[in-house]
């Protein structure tokens, strides 16, 4: 059913991760902690930063759905692994006129080598799991070979609406072209930060059956890892195929 809904919507993608990919459909990618036969069955580090899906490919996806199966707590019933979201639509607008003009034109790097690079450095995400992001990251090396950087808009338009979308995240974006180090860093640095107001930021609290649907050039969204086995994760997620960004 979640397939046959979000085909609705245009042509899904395979996800380059064949070894998380469900058995029967891989059209679904599998998001979960569990660890089944000493293998973890699903990508147990997704998301942990400010991301858009599949940005770093010369396609970013349109959109995607997520399905919620098993959805972690803690002693206390409290709901854990909440995803936040956010409107960089929103956050476009409320940029400075001046902010504005200096990133029109501008054209950013993405790759999701930078995404592993974080993950492997950042030791605050590192939960006790079977695989650490670094195991995650060496199993799938070979696969990443297929995976081509890609140069998007620092600021996209949104193909149905028209509206102009902050098009750089804290995840895969690595620097802004045709200028200097320090000025992409700068320029990142602040659109970031801008991006993740709170006035534009939606929390999701997972319950059991939930599916969520989100549109992956108005937005950005972010898996909060709260939690750690015996607290079990498990999500299905489809990925629909977009346009070029322009």
């Amino acid at each position: 059913q979640q397939i046959e809904f979000s085909r609705r919507f245009g042509d899904l993608e395979i996800h380059v991760l064949k070894q998380f990919l469900h058995p029967q459909h891989p059209e679904i990618l599998l998001i979960s902690n569990i660890v089944e036969n000493g293998k973890n069955i699903g990508i147990v580090d997704a998301g942990r930063y400010w991301h858009s899906d599949l940005c770093y490919k010369p396609v970013p996806s349109m959109g995607s759905t997520l399905y919620s199966i098993e959805v972690p707590r803690d002693e206390s019933g409290k709901i854990l692994g909440d995803t936040l979201f956010a409107s960089v639509a929103c956050s476009y607008d409320a940029l400075p006129d001046k902010l504005k003009q200096r990133v029109a034109g501008l054209k950013a790097l993405n790759s999701l080598e930078h995404t592993f690079d974080r993950t492997r450095k950042d030791a605050d995400i590192r939960t006790e799991q079977v695989d650490t992001p670094e195991i995650n990251r060496t199993r799938v090396a070979e696969e990443q070979k297929k995976l081509v950087e890609a140069i998007h808009p620092v600021i996209r338009t949104h193909p149905v609406t028209g509206r102009k979308c902050i098009f750089v995240n804290d995840s895969t974006t690595v620097k802004v072209l045709g200028v200097s180090d320090s000025e992409s860093e700068d320029i990142l640095g602040e659109l970031r930060t801008r991006c993740i107001r709170q006035d534009f930021v939606f929390r999701h609290k997972w319950q059991v059956g939930d599916v969520l649907m989100w549109d992956n050039c108005a937005t950005q969204h972010q898996a909060i890892a709260d939690y750690a086995l015996p607290q079990r994760r498990r999500m299905h997620r489809t990925t629909i195929t977009g346009t070029v960004p322009f």
